[in-house]
């Protein structure tokens, strides 16, 4: 799953390119500019309902028509119901002409060259923005345009610009403006569905916010769609539908990002992600149901709704934002990787989506929202990445404890084997020592009474039983490697006591042992079985030697543990035989049984301390053994003190 946040971030890319070619297609085809201006609109307001029939003939002459041409601002009368606008068109200098309006805003919209209808559109539902592509006759050119319009309580009509031109050309136009949010969101949605269907591949854990963050892509692509007049302009007789999706997905995209929210961050200072949480899937299940309600009363409560599901849910989500831009900012300040994406994110999508609640309410709700798109974009991006780091970081730990397992399950394994190996050891050692002694001491009484001749031959035999008696007792070593007498010992009278015993042996090869030991260190153990440890490492080293060499050894004091370096430059070893180390009856030597290092391994183990190796074959062989140093004398004083009353 590492891989899976990369393919979004590469859909998102190919939306972006979409989005910039249809961007860049050319408003003519054929050459020809199409005129684009702010009409000279007259307006004029009726208090009254529509009549049977609409005609401009019935208000062609009347005295109440405005000229907006010379008023800064404009605003409808409180008791008007539905409006007339007017404009001469300009003289043609086209083929096909045709004109494109940007905004225009009505339930029911109806519009004439002087009283003949060219464009009628009745809306039941409350999705009143319109953009009109109107082809017009060649001879339609210099006469009045008439647009009536039964407008919200809350627009003033008409906004924005006009264009003409060709036909053909401001069709393409047309087209583009509402494509871009069209394949944006349908991108989102896909990736929305590709994401959910890859829940049921996921561990249960990450399950919940990969389906949070679902379905916050989801609504997000169904908002842009929904939102866009595209669907409306094109499929009008299903716009009920589309009203209601972007009501649902707006419900469900807030828990849906507080959830989420919550599961990068957790419950959030003083537990206030989880009450916003619990708050928010209150009220949005209140406005489903408000929802489901008004539909079957067709709309009967429409106002009343709109303040819950509009007016009031936008002030909420105003008060949302910015609390989670200051728990983000929080995050962020404690130096949270997550904090640093998703604040990036976040503060584009809360300034867009501020910028235009602002602008709604100021403008009393006649605003069209715009800029939360680019926000969103770059928002679920952010998303996107921060899932993908989350994953990457989750690959990282099943990895790590992955390790961690195989070096368990290597050490469980050495820990059996060894303890088998210990109890057979023991009984081993101690049925055959005794007859061991007795051999070797009657083998001295005939030695005392043989020849010459068989002298040598009972020496012999005397030194291969003292051979054995020496196994015998690494195997009593390594069975019970319980320290008898604990003491506080010098580290460094130690080792140059153990470089005086084997310096000779290095010499007789032609190599030597350089010691840089401080007299300062101190640990806790038996001065024996450390100098059979080390005299067993040292000597490794100096038979490694295979002549000339050094053996370099050098202890210091790290975090409360003396840390002790043996290394030699001589023939080294590879992988496989690095890693078989400590194991019994394997040794590098012609006749080694491999016990000196499992007595070593023991030894070490009983006092608490580790060993590790570290080798290259031709260059050498390091080892470093931490053992934790004795503590100052109060201390040790109070453990003899604490001894003594536990036994």
């Amino acid at each position: 799953m590492k891989a899976v946040p990369k393919y979004f971030v590469v859909w998102i890319k190919i939306v972006l390119l979409v989005v910039l070619l249809l961007l860049s297609i050319p408003l003519n085809v054929e050459g020809r500019e199409a005129h684009t201006f702010v009409p000279d609109w007259q307006v004029r307001w009726d208090v009254q309902g529509p009549a049977a029939v609409v005609s401009p003939a019935q208000v062609k002459n009347s005295p109440d028509w405005v000229n907006l041409k010379h008023q800064e601002e404009f605003s409808r009368p409180e008791d008007a119901l539905s409006a007339w606008f007017r404009v001469a068109l300009p003289e043609n200098v086209w083929n096909y002409p045709a004109l494109l309006l940007d905004e225009v805003e009505g339930r029911d919209v109806r519009v004439f060259v002087e009283e003949e209808p060219i464009f009628e559109s009745h809306r039941k539902y409350m999705y009143t923005n319109h953009r009109l592509l109107l082809p017009v006759q060649r001879g339609d050119m210099g006469k009045t345009l008439y647009i009536w319009l039964e407008t919200p309580m809350d627009s003033n009509g008409i906004k924005g610009s006009m264009s003409i031109g060709e036909y053909e050309d401001l069709r393409g136009n047309f087209i583009r403006r509402d494509l871009g949010d069209f394949v944006m969101g349908s991108t989102f949605l896909f990736i929305a569905i590709v994401m959910f269907f890859s829940c049921f591949f996921l561990p249960r854990q990450p399950r919940t916010t990969w389906l949070s963050l679902s379905l916050v892509i989801c609504s997000y692509g169904i908002l842009l769609i929904t939102y866009s007049p595209f669907l409306y302009t094109f499929y009008e007789e299903y716009g009920r539908v589309w009203v209601t999706l972007f009501d649902m997905s707006l419900f469900i995209l807030v828990p849906s990002l507080i959830f989420y929210f919550e599961k990068i961050y957790g419950p959030g200072p003083f537990g206030l992600i989880r009450y916003m949480k619990k708050f928010q899937l209150i009220y949005s299940a209140f406005c489903f149901a408000f929802l489901i309600v008004n539909q079957l009363n067709s709309n009967q409560f429409y106002n009343a709704y709109y303040l819950v599901s509009a007016r009031i849910l936008g002030l909420i989500m105003i008060l949302q934002i910015l609390l989670l831009v200051g728990t983000t900012i929080t995050y962020a300040a404690k130096r949270n990787k997550d904090a640093y994406i998703f604040s990036v994110g976040f503060s584009l999508l809360a300034a867009t989506a501020l910028g235009d609640l602002l602008t709604f309410y100021v403008n009393n709700g006649n605003y069209h929202f715009f800029l939360w798109k680019w926000g969103v974009l770059g928002f679920i991006v952010s998303l996107i990445v921060m899932l993908g780091q989350k994953f990457i970081r989750s690959h990282e730990k099943v990895i790590k404890y992955s390790k961690k397992l195989e070096l368990f399950n290597n050490e469980l394994q050495r820990s059996e084997k060894m303890e088998i190996i210990s109890e057979l050891a023991a009984s081993v050692a101690h049925e055959v020592r005794n007859p061991l002694q007795v051999t070797r001491g009657f083998m001295q009484l005939l030695g005392e009474r043989s020849s010459p001749d068989q002298q040598e031959y009972l020496n012999l035999a005397l030194n291969e039983l003292d051979r054995a008696s020496g196994i015998i007792t690494d195997f009593l070593t390594f069975a019970k490697p319980e320290l008898e007498q604990v003491a506080k010992i010098n580290l460094s009278d130690e080792l140059r006591h153990v470089t005086g015993i084997l310096l000779p042996l290095a010499n007789i090869g032609g190599g030597t042992i350089h010691l840089e030991v401080p007299k300062t260190i101190h640990i806790l153990g038996n001065s024996s079985k450390l100098k059979q440890a080390m005299i067993n490492l040292v000597k490794n080293s100096i038979e490694a030697l295979d002549g000339e060499g050094t053996v370099k050894i050098w202890a210091y004091t790290d975090k409360g543990e003396a840390v002790i370096h043996v290394r030699d430059n001589g023939i080294g070893m590879d992988m496989q035989e690095l890693s078989r180390l400590g194991e019994p009856y394997f040794s590098n030597k012609t006749k080694g049984t491999g016990l000196g290092l499992m007595v070593t391994f023991r030894i070490i183990e009983a006092m608490k301390g580790s060993i590790y190796f570290t080798s290259h074959k031709g260059i050498g062989t390091e080892v470093v053994i931490s053992i934790p140093v004795a503590p100052p004398e109060e201390e040790m004083h109070s453990l003899q003190i604490n001894d003594g009353d536990t036994e």
